[in-house]
């Protein structure tokens, strides 16, 4: 067994294919099919069963992926530890939402380089499906999202929820019928519960799929959003944003996802998580 046949035994499951996974692997399909008969010959089992929908994992072939998901992650960190310059001791690829940067991702960052700065540090900002594609592949070890994914590789830690509160560039604005109303997503629990409180409003002419492009777009051109109050604390500091306090207030839950293979490793984890979120 070597770590290219189980790297082409996870490619085919996650495409779906032999064919898609040779050419994410940029090799031949005679070369994927001869990799997955070896590491079927060496186990002996048969791993996958080809029919004309993709491929299906027989019992023997969901086994072996729980300990090739997790083999695969620990090369990786493997590899990535042992570049590491002297005075180093490891890494942490860490991804965070776009929204989810502001007030927890980088204070999450700046403690961890203040107090171990000996753990090299990669950053990675995107959407909830960026995010989730990233630790699902092991391009990220720990993630700050809104999503929740419990699993035999990926651990846990839910975080105190986000109040999602109604904010405008004018103190006065109403809570209904504003016309510079701008309708921000906030997930699929904020959309429902929106929608009921909001039954009777005008749907917004304006939207944005992210809290921190809405912010900038009102504080530009004025108007009011629902938006995450840890987000928009500077601004409302400073007098450029005005909460309107009879309005709704919704919340969105967070969480913070980690690789579990790499979280046994981390002595600092913890000691950081507790500085941000006691």
């Amino acid at each position: 067994m070597n770590l290219q046949e189980l790297r082409t035994f996870l490619s085919i499951i996650e495409t779906g294919s032999l064919v898609r996974a040779s050419e994410v692997l940029n090799v031949t399909q005679s070369t994927v099919t001869a990799r997955l008969k070896s590491l079927e010959d060496e186990v002996g089992q048969t791993l996958l069963i080809r029919n004309k929908s993709g491929v299906t994992l027989t019992a023997a072939g969901e086994r072996l992926r729980r300990y090739a998901d997790t083999i695969s992650d620990l090369w990786r960190q493997a590899r990535q530890e042992a570049a590491l310059p002297d005075g180093m001791s490891g890494v942490c690829n860490l991804a965070c939402e776009y929204d989810l940067w502001p007030g927890l991702g980088a204070r999450f960052f700046e403690v961890l380089q203040r107090d171990h700065p000996q753990v090299a540090v990669s950053i990675w900002l995107g959407s909830q499906a960026d995010v989730a594609g990233w630790l699902h592949e092991g391009k990220s070890d720990a993630a700050f999202t809104h999503r929740s994914a419990v699993s035999q590789r990926q651990g846990q830690v839910v975080l105190a929820p986000d109040d999602l509160v109604l904010l405008s560039t004018a103190p006065d604005s109403p809570v209904r019928f504003d016309p510079g109303y701008v309708y921000v997503e906030g997930g699929e629990a904020f959309g429902r519960d929106h929608a009921v409180a909001y039954a009777d409003a005008n749907t917004a002419r304006v939207s944005f799929g992210n809290a921190t492009t809405g912010m900038e777009h009102i504080l530009r051109v004025g108007g009011s959003a629902y938006l995450p109050k840890r987000l928009a604390e500077s601004a409302i500091a400073d007098g450029q944003l005005h909460l309107i306090g009879d309005a709704p207030v919704f919340q969105r839950a967070i969480y913070l996802n980690y690789n579990v293979a790499a979280h046994r490793a981390w002595g600092w984890f913890d000691p950081v998580l507790s500085a941000i979120h006691p």
